[in-house]
Formats: C-alpha cells, structure tokens, sequence
C-alpha cells in the first residue's frame, strides 16, 4: 500500500516538473525571446515606420533656403529571404551581382530577424522597376523617406548636414531613434534637430504568403500618422548671404552681419565655403573626406570658431572704457610721433599724426593715441595698483563679449582668449604693468575674438550700450516661437552720453578724407565703422572691419575679416559697404573710386600652399652663373649664400601685388 502511495507522488511529482518545464518555455519564448514572435508576426504582421518630412528653413522674406527630396531605401528581413534571382535583382538595382551577396551577408550580420538597410536612397527607376517584381523577393521591401536638398547651394557650415544616428545616439535618445534613422550632426540641424525632426509614423501592414502587402491591418485603426517637423524661420537675408559668400570667393575669413535692435544674424558667411548638397546622398562620405584633404579646411565654421586678433577694430571699446571710468574725456589729446615708447616696448604707428584728440584718434586708427589711452587707464589708481586696475578693466572689457561665448544658437562656438590678471600673476610673478600688456590697447597680444563677437560690439555700440544675443532662427514652427534668451538686453555698462563723441570718430574714419576707410564710403549712406589690420606672423596682415548704418537707427551692424588682405581699408572695409548698401537699398550703384562686386570676387587671396616634402631647387637661368653656383655650393655653413641657390616658394597670393596703401588689390 505504502508502495502505491509513493508511485502516486512520484507520478505528480513528474507531471509538475513537466508542466514547468513547458510553462517555463512558453514564458522564454512569449517573454524573454523574440525570435519566434518576431517569425510569426512578420508573417502577417509587419510595423513599417514612416518617417516624417524635415521641417523646411525659410530666410527672413519667407524664401525657402532648405527644403526636402524624396528617396527610396531597399529593406530586407534575412530570415525571410528565400532563394532569389540575384541577377534580376543586381539589374534592377544597377549593381553587379558579387554586390547583392555582399549586402545580403551585411545584412545577416546585423540582424537576421528585423529590416535592414540593403540598398540605400536608389533612384526613382529602379524604385519603379522593383515594384514591379517585388513579389520575386520574399524578405524584401521598399521605404520612403525624405533627404535634405538646398536650392541656392549656399551656407553650408550654417545649415550643416545630416546623417544615420550612431550607438551612442541612440543610446542618448530615450527610445525614439533606432538604427537607420537619421540625425542633424552640425549646424542649424544639429541645435534644431528636436524641432526639425518631427514624430515618425507606424503602418501596421498585413502581408500574404507571397509577400504582397494586402494594406494595413484592420483598415488602418492602429496606425500611427508620421508629423512632419517644424518649419524654422531663419534670420538669414539669402541676398545679402549671396553676395558676401560671392565677395569672399578665393579667400580664407568671415562675415557676420547683424540687425541691431533684434540680434537677428542677417549673413552668416565662413569661407572657403562648399555646396551643403555635397553632404547629402550616396556621396556623402566621399565628398566629406574632400572637404577634409582641403588645405583650406573649408569645414571650420569661422564666424564662430574663427579665432582672431581683433586689431584696431577693438579701439572704440577702450576709448568708450576710458571715458567710463574718466581716464580721458573727448578732448583728451596726446602727441603722436609715429610710434608709442614705453620702457622698451614700442609700438609703431602708421602715421605721424602730431596732437590728437579721441575723435580723429578713432578716425585715423591712430597707434600711439590709444596706447596712451590704455596707460591711463591701467594707471588711474596709481602705479602700485595696476593689476587691481587690470582686472577691473578685464571684467569691463568682458561685458561686451570678448573672451566668452555669447550663447548662438549653432553648435561648437568659440570663445576666444582674454587672460585675467591670474594669468599674468604666473608668468611675471607681481611685477608687471600696463607696458607688459600694452598690445592689447590696440587689440594684439593676448586677446583674440571671434567674427561673431567683433559683429556684435558694433551691434551694441550701435544700440548705445547694449545687444542682445546673436541669433540665426528669429521664429520655430507656425507660432514663430522665439526662445526668450534672444529677447533680453545685455547691458555693456557705459552710459549712453559717451557713446556719440566714439561714434563720430567712427563715422570720420568712414566719410572723412582723412580715415581709414574713405573709400568704402555709400552715397546717401552715412556708415560708422573701423578699420584693423592684424598682425600675421605666418604671412600677410589680415584687413579686418567692423562698422553698422546708418549711424542714426542703424539697420546693420557688419563685422568683415579678410586673411592676408593687409590693410582694414584694402578688402574688408569695401566689401562690408558692398553688403552694407545691398541690404539697406536692395542695389549697389557703381563706385567713384571704380570699385565693383565682380572685381573684388574675381581677386584670389588664397595663400600659397607649400609642399614640405619638395627638396628646394637651384635656380635656372641668368640669375646665377654656372661657376658662382660651383663655388656657393662648397659653403655649406653659410646660410645667406646657400639660400642664394634655391628657389623659396613664395606665399604671396597669386596675381597679387604688394599693397602699401588703402587702396585694395583687384586682379584685372
């Protein structure tokens, strides 16, 4: 009986393990695993996203500047793929055979049982030809999206580029990117990317046996529509970007023109520039390792990363400090002789200028006026306290924008170097003074800028004491949303009774026979601006201009920088008026002096790229005879006659000559 008794439990006990084991299984397989669910509900069942539209970029006049194309990807699900007619489908592809097989085993490797890419954007034909004998491929499928296409081929390293999301972003993403979407990587499309994107949609498609789509399940009650993204309304007038990027053909620097009274970036030019279609489709990767081999390094977005020695462009931000802080007064004068003398530090100046005042100081771009200036300024307290003095003038300077970002709405901007007193403390110990740092009162030495910052001290000198921040989207989606941070005013700290004597002397260095930039002056225009040239220790100074009109309400506010263009006058101050004019009359009229747009975009500036490996050459013809070169060989250790017997490369721009006035260079 006991016997009985135990056979009956082992028994139970055996159905127990057994209806574990099995509820175990179905678990693994409902649960844990989706392999099998997967293979059973892609044989009916299939969720095919559908991804939204881009929202388009318009410029300020509501000119669509970015807008959308559509393309077709080729989707294959491995375990679906039966056997095939690979050449039917390498022709309809226009691809060789070995090519299917080799997408096929990529595709396999990347998962076996959900949609891949096989083929990437292919052309309108072959989406037509497979459509046609689509039910030949068991396991395949066809996808539309959208790619990104700009009519006007210009602003490239604004608007950015697009491209497949990698691991770490979708790791970043909180669910909503998954493998083969697509991302904004730069520019105006990365910092939008959220606004741009849009919501992607979910068909819920039922297939037969012969993978025929039979329409989406129940009529379409549980799918889910695709929300195209936001249009963005740029700030951008496409006319006057237009011009500047033509004006800066065959040269290395940057343009930023400003609106005063809003901060709305009105051009955005960073050259050499390239054609943001070449970042779009098939080519992409080819086309960005061209960019990448580019000795010019097209890729650097200078207007905000471009960093700068500001030049004389900074001298109407010291005068406007000192007659804040009452180290000089609008009649203040000082002696030029041609250079400023201090200890031994001098700094040449390239006038004799005799006994000036602030205003023809300004108009003049005079040296030895300004270092005088800063000497007053660092000294008011007394010798003894000239680094507490420094720092106070460091923290004025730095209300205007130097040395930090000003917060634009575009990705990797630069801040510039602007030391502290900290700085010097660890190189000099406590002793040093204002002839330590004298090159900064006329904007050399340790203090760079970007494009972007020179651009926004007009916008503020303009405003009269404050800006607002620079920004490139003035308004996001059907609302025009504009994000509060660019509605508030940021105060420089200078009362607005000193701005009108700096202002003058800026408006004389435009229209005055005696200023810098005389030959940029507009008819009709009254602009204020300033020269600069900036010192290049790797060749020829670089013509910078910083300027806004008209000098009462002013609508502009343009900051110009020109690599190796030597004076501010030559290059940067013409084309500022170029664009200056463009904006504010919608013409350019022809120029008294014979200055034309096409004559300045026709002008090469490029410097010289030297090939390091070449081993210099002697010198051919008449120069050197065959004997004198003989005997010049055999003195090795003299370096002046050796280099008598080689040929330099020259880093002067081609058909260029040397500029020694104000006048600009233009190559006939």
């Amino acid at each position: 009986m006991d016997q009985l008794f135990n056979r009956k439990y082992i028994i139970q006990g055996l159905f127990i393990v057994i209806a574990l084991i099995l509820l175990g299984k179905l678990f693994y397989i409902q649960v844990v695993s989706d392999k099998y669910f997967l293979s059973a509900e892609s044989n009916v069942l299939r969720k095919i996203y559908k991804y939204p539209a881009r929202g388009a970029i318009l410029d300020r006049n509501m000119k669509v500047i970015v807008q959308n194309e559509p393309v077709y990807d080729l989707m294959v699900t491995p375990s679906e793929v039966k056997p095939f007619d690979t050449l039917a489908l390498a022709q309809a592809l226009e691809i060789s055979v070995p090519d299917v097989r080799k997408k096929l085993k990529k595709a396999r490797g990347q998962s076996n049982y959900q949609a891949t890419f096989f083929e990437r954007q292919i052309s309108v034909q072959a989406y037509a030809r497979l459509q046609e004998i689509m039910y030949r491929f068991p396991g395949f499928r066809t996808q539309d999206r959208t790619i990104r296409h700009y009519p006007d081929s210009i602003a490239g390293q604004l608007f950015g580029y697009v491209k497949e999301v990698s691991p770490d972003d979708i790791e970043k993403s909180e669910g909503y990117y998954k493998p083969g979407d697509f991302i904004g990587k730069s520019g105006l499309e990365r910092s939008y990317e959220d606004f741009l994107r849009g919501e992607k949609g979910v068909i819920n498609m039922l297939y037969d046996a012969k993978n025929i789509a039979k329409g989406s399940y129940s009529e379409g009650k549980y799918d889910i529509n695709a929300v195209s993204g936001d249009r963005l309304i740029s700030s951008l007038d496409i006319r006057i970007q237009r011009l500047g990027e033509e004006l800066m053909k065959n040269k290395v620097g940057a343009i930023v023109a400003i609106e005063p009274s809003t901060g709305e970036i009105l051009a955005f030019v960073s050259s050499p520039g390239y054609d943001p279609n070449q970042l779009v489709g098939k080519d992409w990767g080819k086309n960005y390792m061209g960019l990448l081999a580019n000795p010019y390094r097209p890729q650097i977005v200078r207007p905000i990363a471009g960093q700068y020695s500001p030049g004389s462009s900074f001298k109407p931000v010291d005068a406007l400090v000192a007659l804040q802080d009452g180290a000089i007064d609008p009649n203040t004068t000082f002696t030029c002789p041609g250079y400023y003398q201090a200890g031994n530090h001098r700094v040449k100046c390239e006038h004799v200028d005799g006994t000036i005042n602030m205003q023809r100081g300004i108009a003049r771009s005079c040296n030895t006026y300004f270092c005088h200036v800063f000497q007053n300024i660092i000294t008011k307290n007394g010798m003894k306290n000239q680094r507490q003095t420094y720092a106070h003038w460091h923290d004025q300077i730095a209300k205007w924008g130097f040395g930090q970002k000003l917060g634009i709405d575009m990705p990797f901007e630069k801040k510039g170097i602007f030391y502290q007193a900290d700085h010097y403390d660890k190189i000099y110990g406590k002793r040093w003074g204002y002839t330590t740092v004298i090159s900064q009162a006329i904007g050399q030495g340790e203090i760079t800028s970007t494009p972007l910052q020179m651009a926004n001290v007009m916008a503020a000198i303009a405003n009269r004491g404050y800006y607002l921040k620079p920004h490139l989207i003035k308004g996001i989606g059907d609302k025009k949303v504009v994000k509060k941070e660019y509605l508030e005013k940021n105060y420089v700290g200078i009362d607005e009774k000193y701005f009108q004597p700096v202002i003058e002397g800026m408006r004389d260095a435009v229209n005055s026979p005696w200023g810098t930039a005389k030959e940029s002056r507009i008819p009709n225009i009254l602009m204020c601006g300033k020269t600069g040239t900036v010192q290049n220790p790797h060749g020829k100074n670089h013509s910078v201009f910083i300027g806004f009109a008209p000098m009462d309400n002013p609508k502009i506010a343009i900051a110009v920088i020109v690599e190796n263009g030597g004076f501010g006058g030559s290059y940067a101050a013409p084309i500022s008026s170029f664009i200056v004019e463009k904006y504010l009359t919608d013409s350019i009229k022809p120029k008294a002096n014979g200055y034309t747009v096409k004559a300045f975009a026709e002008t090469n500036l490029l410097p010289a790229i030297i090939d390091k490996t070449k081993k210099p050459k002697p010198l051919k013809g008449d120069s050197i005879s065959a004997k004198k070169l003989d005997s010049i060989k055999k003195l090795k250790d003299s370096l002046k006659l050796r280099s008598a017997t080689t040929k330099t490369v020259s880093t002067k721009p081609k058909k260029l000559k040397t500029v020694l006035t104000d006048k600009p260079v233009i190559q006939k």
